[in-house]
Formats: structure tokens, sequence, C-alpha cells
């Protein structure tokens, strides 16, 4: 199958709810400010003032083949959690332009305060996708080490990141390094009094932080025209620093406004906030089904605008990339769909007591004792087996 066109042929489901009864379409152009865009849905390449960019044939075709990959690992994960052997999985489909384009404008050095949808990031931190998935099938508690990757661990507490990310660039400017942080976050999330907490600080001490918004239209069944009254980006004006709406499925404007936002982050002059607006082409998560509150025509709008497809579209009208690159690339696909299939299923059972072994630095007895209830709650059912 060719792994780009995923999300145009997903099937669907037909439903009696009439698409009056739910939020109409929206799409950029209607949306309100003018977005920074340099790469039209059609794929074609166009200008903006103010952000400039220049990359190589392989540079992009490097971001298009991180942004298939990506979306080919997500796809095999929706597919294992639907098999039963992962809990839960958040879809990152149709996000990859805002991930992949602010994930590569990092530099080694500068730290990233996830979510728990940035999959792209991750991919573009060298985190091992099989990492992501042993956390969501229970058996870590993250899987890699924050440090080596400057990859905080996924955050499910809405929000949240957007202080840990405060703090830890407070810290830097501290330090007098020239590295910037970013914080990931969703529209849903903005809401979170967390977020404007975060931007408070991050003003007030000139933080070298850089607040990236994915803007997906819906924070679960919640449209975003009813979360706020403004466009998201603007609300930097009242804390005192810039913000900029960025066309989050054109991964070349992703790459430019983040690079120059951190940039800013890096010259000592505070924090901005991108709004990359995109949209979730699919559910929430594995537990959460779209078509109870979206229209149908609401999705079939976006994926005219799919980000993979728009960047192939621009790889072969300029000729950039041959058929053997993209046969290539889809025969690497399937290899890595394959190779975190067979990973995910081999992975062994966690060592069920091992949750309470880091409550606590130096122990403490109310653990104990929980952990001594579990163990023996546990071992009741090997008694009763027996």
């Amino acid at each position: 199958m060719t792994v780009e066109s995923t999300a145009a042929r997903k099937p669907r489901r037909s439903s009696k709810r009439t698409s009056a009864a739910k939020t109409p379409a929206k799409t950029p152009e209607n949306s309100g400010p003018q977005l920074v865009q340099l790469l039209t849905p059609e794929g074609e390449r166009v200008e903006h003032p103010d952000f400039e960019i220049d990359l190589s044939a392989e540079e992009l075709r490097g971001l298009y083949r991180d942004m298939v990959l990506t979306r080919r690992f997500d796809a095999e994960a929706t597919a294992l959690q639907r098999q039963g052997e992962l809990g839960l999985w958040a879809s990152l489909l149709g996000q990859e332009a805002a991930q992949i384009g602010s994930g590569r404008a990092l530099r080694d050095d500068d730290y990233v305060f996830p979510t728990y949808r940035e999959h792209g990031v991750a991919w573009c931190r060298g985190v091992d996708p099989t990492n992501l998935l042993g956390m969501f099938r229970g058996v870590n508690h993250g899987g890699w080490d924050p440090n080596t990757n400057n990859f905080h661990l996924y955050t499910i507490v809405i929000g949240s990141q957007t202080l840990h990310a405060t703090g830890y660039a407070m810290g830097v400017a501290k330090d007098g390094a020239d590295s910037a942080v970013i914080a990931y976050f969703g529209d849903g999330a903005s809401s979170q009094g967390d977020v404007a907490e975060a931007f408070t600080f991050s003003a007030v001490y000139n933080a070298p932080v850089v607040f990236f918004c994915q803007n997906n239209q819906w924070a679960i069944s919640e449209p975003t025209e009813k979360q706020t009254r403004v466009p998201l980006y603007q609300r930097a004006q009242g804390f005192g620093f810039p913000g900029v709406r960025v066309d989050g499925n054109d991964v070349l404007a992703c790459l430019a406004v983040t690079r120059s936002a951190l940039e800013r982050a890096r010259r000592g002059e505070g924090p901005t906030l991108v709004e990359a607006f995109t949209y979730r082409m699919g559910a929430h998560t594995t537990s959460d089904d779209p078509t109870k509150y979206r229209a149908d025509e609401e999705r079939a709008a976006w994926e005219a605008k799919d980000p993979i497809l728009r960047l192939r579209t621009y790889l072969e009208k300029q000729e950039l990339a041959d058929a053997a690159f993209f046969t290539a690339l889809e025969e690497e696909s399937e290899s890595l769909g394959k190779r975190v299939r067979e990973a995910v299923r081999a992975m062994p059972d966690p060592d069920r007591l091992a949750i309470f072994d880091h409550a606590y630095a130096d122990g403490n007895p109310l653990v104990d004792e929980e952990r001594a209830q579990f163990a023996a709650y546990q071992a009741s059912f090997a008694e009763e087996g027996n």
C-alpha cells in the first residue's frame, strides 16, 4: 500500500447524524488571520516576507522521509491497539508536518517537553518508536533517558509540561547557555491555567522557550471556537511576547517559523508562541469516536491539504525525487512497520511490583505497606490456579 495516501483512502463511517448538527468544516482559508505558508496544498512554492528557507533536494527528501515513516509507525501502533497489543494510542495522523518541521528546526542541545502525541518529534530526536509503544503497552514508564535525547518523557497531565519547560528554560538562561527549550501542547491545553502561568513566568523572566501549540481544531470533542474568542496565537500579546500562526500542514513553513523562534530565544529575546494550524485526521485516541461530534465533510476538506501529499507533489513537479526514491522509501516504511510490530509482540510482561520502586528515593513505610498488599493480591491468583 502507499503510505502517504493512507489518510485519503481510509473509509469514513456513514452516520445518520446530519452535518447540520455538527460543527461546520474549518479550513485555514476561512479561519481568520492569514497563515505563514511556504508550500501550498497544491504543492506550489510561495514566498513569505518574514520567513525564508533554502533547502537542498536532499534536505527536502529527508523531510518527506521523516513524515512518511512517522505516519507508518503511527498507523502500525493504531493497528496494534485494535488487535489488543496496546492499551491505548494517540494518533498524530495529519499532524506530521507540524511535528517534523518543528522537530528538525531543533539543535541537539535544545530541550523538548512533549505531550503524549509528539511521535514525530520523538522520531526527530532519535527516540526508538518501540519505546513509545512500550509505554502504551504498559511495559515501561517511558523507556528512554530524557537527557540522552534532550527529549522529556511524555506528559499525560494536560498543559503541565509548559511549566516544566519554562522552569527548565529559566535554568538554561541562568547557566548562560545559548540553547533553547520548546514545549508542545494542543488547543485544548491552551485553556488550562498551567499554560497561562507558564506564559506569565516565561515573559517576566525572559525565558528562552518556544511554546508550540498544535491547533488540531478539536480538544477531544470540543471545537476550538468554543474555547477561545480570538485566534490562539494572539494570546501571546497579552503576556508581552510575540505569537505567530503557521500552516501546520506545511512542513517548510513549520520548519522556518520554529527555527526563527528558537533563534530569537537563543539571542535572549524571550519566548514565542507558535500556533500550528492543522487538523487531527483520526480520533483523539483509540478510545474516541470522532464520528459522534464532527462531520465527514470537515475531514474531507482537510484531506485535500494532506501534508505528505503536498510535499510529494512539490518533489515530483520540481524533479527533486524519482520513482526509485519513492519505491525505496515504501520498502523502508514496510520494514519499519514489521520491526515495530514484531518488537511490540515480543515485549515481556513487566515486573508488577516495579511500580513501587521509585515512588520515593529512600523508601516510604506507606509505599512498603502498599507493595506488600499488592504482592499478596497477585499471589492470590496463583493460589487459585493451583
